[in-house]
């Protein structure tokens, strides 16, 4: 899939594919809630939430989501992840399966806990 050309996430979004769009809109309220005050952005054309370092990035492929919350955020997960196509930090959600929205959700809190542990300072 060729690179969206965006400046922010909700742009990135917009310019996603029509199959990719329910899941990218759902993932980013997910992300905004769970990480509260950090910064939004785009890098290497991906949205990323970021305070001090990256908490998570995503990007809309032809036939998946792809969620990078790194690897340590993945590790208490494993057994919930052994369903789902995983890398090294990322996950993958094809668009024809419903989104994990609660398994996210225990991702991304863990992700912004592990950095708030880890002496970020927080807004």
């Amino acid at each position: 899939m060729a690179k969206i050309k965006a400046k922010t996430i909700p742009e990135y979004i917009e310019a996603a594919p029509k199959e990719a769009q329910k899941n990218l809109r759902d993932l980013y309220a997910i992300l905004k809630k769970a990480a509260p005050g950090a910064t939004e952005g785009l890098k290497w054309s991906n949205p990323v939430f970021e305070y001090e370092r990256i908490l998570f990035a995503f990007a809309a492929y032809k036939t998946h989501l792809n969620f990078m919350p790194t690897p340590s955020a993945l590790e208490p997960f494993k057994k919930e992840l052994a369903k789902y196509k995983t890398g090294k930090g990322s996950i993958q959600f094809p668009y024809d399966k419903p989104l994990p929205k609660t398994l996210i959700r225990k991702i991304a809190t863990h992700r912004v806990k592990e950095l708030k542990e880890k002496d970020v300072k927080w807004m």
